[in-house]
């Protein structure tokens, strides 16, 4: 594996997904869709700071796993991220949704997000990663 192509894959998907998580779940949605009484109060810089670096572990670990398991096209590496999709995140969110005080609309928005930065990193390994 290329390490250079690699650290390009991390570090741009963990730019782009940054901006889809902001996107998918950002401000707009947070006040309109959601309920007060579920955030916390206060500040929320400390938060933010300590969920920064996830986009680009979520990255990371996702271009590796293509990688290892030798996906070398763009098709297959996304089919994955569909599969990674349905089983983590669509899952976990769904379940939080059904026991949590939710709106639909930010439930939604959350799973697509999900699936969106899945298939942002997939189609760059698959294309840089082969």
């Amino acid at each position: 594996m290329d390490w250079t192509r690699f650290v390009a894959v991390v570090i741009g998907s963990g730019i782009a997904s940054s901006l889809t998580d902001w996107f998918f779940a950002g401000d707009w949605l947070h006040r309109r869709y959601t309920y007060p009484e579920i955030w916390r109060e206060g500040a929320e810089g400390r938060a933010i700071a300590l969920t920064c670096p996830l986009p680009f572990v979520t990255c990371g670990v996702f271009a590796y796993v293509i990688a290892r398991l030798g996906l070398h096209s763009v098709g297959s590496a996304v089919k994955l991220a569909l599969a990674v999709w349905l089983l983590g995140p669509v899952a976990l969110i769904l379940t939080n949704a059904a026991f949590m005080k939710l709106h639909r609309v930010f439930v939604m928005s959350y799973a697509a997000g999900w699936l969106v930065k899945l298939i942002v990193v997939a189609v760059a390994a698959g294309w840089l990663l082969h």
